[in-house]
């Protein structure tokens, strides 16, 4: 009869040992910056703030143009004229100010634009390989206060792996990376 109760006993501990729920966490902010499509999105991005650069530029140099010509002429010219030049000197500020405004907002939906596709990725990528290993709970280590890593499985480097992100690259070295490419662009 004990041989009875003690093989039920370990059968209880080893069944309660099986079912007990697996725990993984990853670095998904790690995993976006370092996806080969992030690079895309970020030379995009680039490309962007460029061109919008070149087009501000053209419109303060057009309005100091105009201004200095303004404050150069304005005594000479007839009242006709000088309120002529005025106001097309205010339009060139309204449309400085109507630039400055929009332009905010088309950058941020431009990134959101680009970087949905590429989260998505990440997000069914952790999710693919969750339910592969069994885990019920895949927490972003971002946003945890606390993770035990020796109850929890690090899925960070799998998911490096199935994103093809090379192994030796890491915030750090796209952080260098970035910064040298801005420093050979000035």
């Amino acid at each position: 009869m004990k041989k009875v109760i003690l093989v039920a006993v370990a059968s209880l501990f080893a069944l309660s040992a099986a079912a007990q729920p697996k725990f993984a966490h990853v670095n998904f902010t790690e995993l976006v910056q370092l996806m080969p499509e992030s690079d895309e999105a970020r030379a995009a991005l680039e490309a962007s703030n460029k061109e919008i650069q070149e087009t501000y530029t053209a419109m303060i140099e057009e309005y100091n143009s105009k201004y200095s010509i303004y404050q150069q002429k304005a005594e000479t010219w007839t009242p006709a004229v000088r309120q002529s030049k005025e106001k097309e000197i205010q339009g060139i500020v309204s449309r400085i100010q109507e630039f400055e405004s929009s332009i905010d907002r088309e950058l941020a939906q431009q990134q959101q634009t680009l970087m949905a596709p590429i989260q998505k990725k990440a997000i069914d990528t952790v999710n693919k390989l969750a339910k592969e290993g069994g885990y019920i709970y895949v927490i972003d280590v971002n946003t945890a206060l606390y993770i035990d890593d020796t109850q929890s499985v690090d899925l960070t480097p799998a998911a490096r792996k199935a994103l093809g992100i090379p192994e030796g690259r890491t915030v750090e070295t796209l952080q260098q990376e970035l910064a040298a490419k801005a420093a050979a662009a000035n």
